[in-house]
């Protein structure tokens, strides 16, 4: 019953979408208020029904009924809890109501916390975003129906792909979604404001937190899904430029480039065009990776559909969002009223460097991911397009865009002084310098690239607590003036602080684990020892153990280093019974600086095990800076400016 009650949920919530996205702008383009007030409490509801289709859905994997279909293709009555709720996102059809209701939270959110908005503006807003939901509803209920009931009801179910059973995959997707979805509410602020025909300063302070909350949801999703391939695909790797991978990180790299350009927008009532774009394409590419995902035209562990008649159902969605959408930009667009000036060198100028960078590199990706796919529809042939291509053409562009990144929070706005700004970067300059000479020092100067990367890692790491120091007069002015300065310094100060040294931090993993990994592949038998990078390990025994719903081989290798033991690692080989999958579960040690990674393979007839090791230097500061740059973004948003987007309105006393 509770599943019916679901599915009938979401026809009327499509209901209420449809009413939401026409009377509301109507009633802004007539300027009457009943009609433009309807759009907060139908957003509401709007959620509310959603909400109640997706709890009817996690309800049915909790208790396994297996009457519904969707369980029985992605659950079993034996799967541990967590992996039974995950499942439920765990497949296409969850995973597009969980889209639809993140897309309506974050309508209901404007309709809540909105209430300072402009009334037509709010309407307007509220409009788009429902329009969005009328598309994805219709998806659903017409393709992918997540409630469709069995008539011969089966013991038990298929169970959930094994590589899906695991905590990062648990938690990767929703908040993936959440900076997907999050990217909409740009995406509808830009709409609105074309319809509108006004973008100022105001308008911008209320885009900026909605992108700030998607772009660091989009930023966890990411970190916790390379995270997730590092440790459980077996091959120490965190990053492959996999096609869906690309996916997520090209709105990132637009987000990235629209957070920026909204602060010029907002502070200097500029570049509101290109402002506006860039909230297009960002959601839009948002909209091309769900395509990817779910069309079928990609195969990939991340991949769900393979059901042709949902790719084209989502091609005609895009077609209409994007086409739709440029097509009002390219009509509007021209008779926005032009900002202010500003000279090259200058803090707005820093920021357009930025984003000709970001939007380069996300070209970049974009053309990377597609072109073998145009190739392939064309019949022109199959090509492969994978890392050597990105690191020779993604990277390059990379290295301005840190070196400016460091050098624009010190520049003034309007006009600025460039010798004066790098002058004040002097000892993080010194710093960086020196921690190039002891890489090359530590690791033999083995790779020129690998000094250039850790460079940059230190610049925009040393460079972001001296942009810090500069505000507060550290060691210029007297102690507790510094002190009464950084207390003083807005969140979003700190915020931006925080995310830009989260980014050095992050580099310095990607480069120490890509360019200076030790790896060593070997037979080894129960009483060995491998050594790799100082490290022992003794292979003690195997063990057979077993789990909720599987079997496992777990290897027992105990970790010394110069004789002093260090603990005890145990990789294990995984067969999950019910779908009969083998699956490498790697051993991880962690340091500050380092990780020492062991996988566990095959056995042969004489009794020896393959053994993967791999030492990777500086790995764990890659989670560490994606941590940074999340709680970065977070603390941003907890500056009232950004919470609530235009100053508070004050009681007076009557006369």
């Amino acid at each position: 019953m509770f599943t019916e009650l679901g599915h009938y949920a979401l026809i009327l919530a499509l209901a209420v979408a449809l009413v939401q996205a026409t009377l509301p702008l109507i009633g802004a383009a007539r300027g009457d208020g009943r009609w433009m007030a309807l759009a907060a409490p139908a957003a509401i509801a709007q959620l509310g029904l959603i909400g109640l289709a997706f709890a009817a859905l996690v309800h049915a994997y909790v208790v396994s009924d297996f009457s519904v279909l969707n369980v029985v293709q992605n659950s079993h009555s034996t799967k541990p809890l967590l992996y039974k709720i995950s499942g439920v996102w765990g497949n296409h059809e969850g995973s597009m109501l969980l889209w639809v209701t993140i897309l309506a939270l974050f309508g209901a959110a404007v309709a809540v916390f909105g209430q300072l908005l402009p009334l037509a503006l709010k309407a307007r807003v509220l409009a788009v975003q429902a329009m969005i939901g009328v598309g994805f509803l219709l998806f659903i209920l017409a393709t992918s129906d997540p409630f469709q009931r069995l008539d011969m009801v089966p013991f038990d179910g298929n169970d959930l792909n094994p590589m899906l059973q695991d905590p990062g995959l648990a938690f990767h997707p929703p908040f993936l979604y959440l900076g997907y979805v999050g990217f909409s509410m740009a995406f509808s602020f830009a709409i609105a404001a074309l319809i509108e025909g006004r973008v100022d300063p105001a308008w911008a302070r209320w885009v900026r937190p909605w992108t700030l909350a998607a772009w660091a949801a989009l930023t966890a999703g990411i970190a916790l899904g390379s995270w997730w391939a590092y440790y459980t695909l077996g091959w120490g790797g965190w990053w492959f430029w996999d096609p869906v991978e690309n996916a997520s990180l090209m709105p990132w790299l637009a987000g990235t480039a629209l957070l920026h350009s909204s602060i010029v927008v907002e502070k200097r009532d500029a570049l509101k065009s290109w402002t506006i774009l860039l909230a297009i394409l960002t959601f839009s590419l948002s909209l091309v990776g769900t395509f990817l995902v779910r069309s079928g035209i990609l195969s990939s562990v991340h991949a769900f559909a393979v059901d042709p008649a949902r790719g084209v159902f989502i091609l005609w969605l895009l077609s209409v969002a994007i086409g739709g959408s440029l097509l009002l930009y390219a009509l509007r667009a021209p008779h926005l009223k032009a900002g202010g000036l500003f000279a090259p060198i200058s803090r707005e100028g820093a920021l357009v460097v930025n984003n000709m960078l970001l939007a380069s590199a996300t070209a970049t990706v974009l053309i990377g991911t597609l072109y073998p796919l145009f190739l392939d529809v064309l019949n022109a042939g199959k090509v492969s397009v994978g890392p050597p291509f990105f690191n020779a053409t993604f990277v390059p562009l990379m290295i301005p865009l840190v070196v400016a990144m460091v050098v624009g929070p010190l520049l003034p706005w309007k006009r600025g002084d460039l010798p004066g700004a790098l002058a004040r970067l002097g000892v993080a300059a010194g710093l960086t310098a020196v921690t190039m000479i002891a890489a090359y020092w530590l690791e033999g100067g083995q790779s020129a690239l690998a000094l250039v990367g850790i460079g940059l890692a230190a610049w925009a790491f040393i460079g972001a607590l001296a942009e810090w120091a500069e505000r507060v007069g550290l060691f210029r002015l007297p102690a507790a003036q510094s002190l009464a300065r950084a207390r003083a310094l807005p969140r979003a100060a700190w915020g931006m602080t925080a995310a830009h040294a989260g980014l050095g931090l992050a580099i310095a993993g990607m480069v120490g684990s890509s360019a200076w990994t030790g790896e060593r592949i070997l037979l080894a038998r129960p009483g060995d020892t491998v050594s790799l990078a100082g490290y022992e390990l003794k292979f003690e025994s195997v063990t057979l153990v077993d789990g909720p719903n599987y079997t496992a081989k777990r290897g027992h290798f105990t970790v010394s280093r110069g004789g002093a033991a260090l603990g005890v690692l145990e990789p294990e080989q995984r067969h999950y019974t019910v779908t009969g999958m083998d699956l490498t579960h790697a051993a991880i040690r962690t340091s500050a600086i380092n990780d020492l990674y062991l996988a566990l393979g095959d056995a042969d007839p004489s009794g020896a095990w393959t053994v993967r090791l791999y030492h990777h230097p500086l790995v764990p500061w890659l989670w560490l800076g994606g941590l940074m740059m999340v709680g970065g973004g977070l603390l941003s948003l907890t500056d009232r400016r950004l919470r609530i987007g235009a100053p508070r309105l004050r009681q007076h006393a009557a006369p």
